[in-house]
């Protein structure tokens, strides 16, 4: 994510200064509210440089995994829970854990509280393991008073995000495997197969049939070219690559892919589960609405989705009520919206924002065991399709020569 610098006040109106990580300038000023600090000016930045740390430590570091975050987060629950102070806690969890680079990120937090620094703005300075939403989240366990409980809502909530997406890529492994291996036959076939048969056939000195010709023709094609077909394959996944890299391909893709057959609404659904449920740990943790729409916004991982909340901020910025604001961005079904008006009626949007979440959960619980016999049927009509069109162009012209050696005896 992009870096900003930022100028603000804090509570006894002292200027502060710094850089810190977010999806754009509202992330940032989010992060900065919920820490005290009132804004006066942020613009893009290069990332801060660490001071002290060599080329070769930060090559050799480890890549943090999610996974690793998750067992910190529920660890740190277990011991500040038994009444083990902080710095202790976190002297542990560094030498317990098996990830060198991990253990650094731990060794660091652990140094910043030493010198000063609350937790929220020690895990701040290691965007790569700790986003803007968990480091806002600790920042409100800091200031209730209620950090222990906040690290188990963390990590039940970061289980839940797991567990979603691991659903997702298990039901797509099917239909990926049956399309790369029908591309590599594909691929044999044309540099392999039919050259065999087109050097038979023109043995012959016959006519052939238009569908041979065409297969021999793209056979041709592939084998003269595809050193150039290769390489404009690989110039085509960099591009889509840097494209959707880009804040526009990145919003064109993700709003693209709600609109995909089968799989559009099954992303939906999962991503506003995603979204009940972070806004839901927000607002039971005691962050106003206006700055819990912000800090969800960098969660939902859909940048469509996310500028729809963020409109449904501005909205609630404005005095509209939660449930009009839901209303404006049309993503959400009428049973969705009732509940979220019972909920601000009851004062329980907290709760019923938890069952939104469970609801579009079982949802994409059932579609997800549902997909493969959902996409079956396609994949076999196309692979179907493949075969009728390469054993007719293969085999017309041998059916064609057998008739005509029947037809002069």
């Amino acid at each position: 994510m992009p870096h900003f610098a930022y100028k603000g006040r804090d509570g006894r109106g002292a200027l502060v200064t710094g850089v810190l990580e977010g999806a754009d300038s509202g992330a940032v000023a989010g992060q900065l509210f919920s820490r005290g600090v009132t804004p006066i000016d942020i613009s893009p930045s290069a990332p801060p440089r660490e001071k002290g740390e060599r080329w070769a430590a930060r090559l050799s570091r480890r890549k943090v995994m999610q996974d690793e975050v998750l067992l910190f987060s529920r660890q740190m629950y277990t011991l500040l829970k038994a009444g083990v102070p902080i710095m202790g806690a976190l002297k542990g969890l560094e030498e317990s854990t098996g990830n060198k680079g991990f253990a650094g990120v731990v060794r660091e937090v652990r140094e910043s509280l030493d010198s000063g620094r609350e937790l929220s703005a020690a895990l701040a300075r290691h965007g790569d393991a700790f986003n803007p939403f968990y480091v806002a989240m600790i920042r409100v366990g800091e200031l209730t008073g209620t950090l222990e409980e906040v690290f188990i809502r963390l990590f039940n909530h970061m289980e839940f995000e797991k567990f979603m997406r691991q659903q997702v890529r298990a039901a797509i492994r099917y239909p990926s495997f049956v399309l790369a291996t029908m591309a590599i036959a594909l691929v044999i076939i044309n540099l392999f197969v039919i050259p065999a048969f087109a050097k038979v056939y023109a043995g012959f000195k016959a006519e052939l049939p238009a569908m041979t010709k065409a297969l021999i023709g793209f056979s041709n094609f592939t084998v003269s070219f595809w050193p150039a077909l290769l390489a404009g394959a690989a110039l085509l996944a960099v591009g889509f690559r840097l494209y959707v890299g880009s804040p526009q391909g990145r919003l064109v893709w993700d709003r693209l892919k709600l609109y995909l057959p089968v799989a559009g609404p099954i992303v939906l659904r999962a991503t506003l589960a995603r979204f009940a449920r972070s806004l839901a740990l927000a607002i039971r943790s005691g962050v106003p609405a206006v700055q819990a729409l912000t800090m969800v916004a960098n969660t939902v991982d859909n940048a469509h989705i996310a500028r729809r909340i963020a409109a449904m901020r501005e909205g609630v910025e404005r005095g509209e009520s939660v449930l009009r604001a839901a209303v404006a961005t049309g993503i959400f079904t009428p049973m969705v919206l009732q509940m979220v008006a019972v909920g601000e009626e009851t004062g329980a949007l907290d709760d019923l924002l938890a069952e939104v979440a469970d609801m579009y959960q079982r949802e994409v619980e059932y579609d997800l065991k549902n997909l493969a016999s959902q996409i079956e049927p396609i994949l076999v009509v196309a692979l179907g399709a493949l075969v009728l069109i390469l054993a007719l162009g293969v085999f017309l012209p041998i059916w064609d020569l057998g008739n005509a050696a029947l037809g002069k005896k």
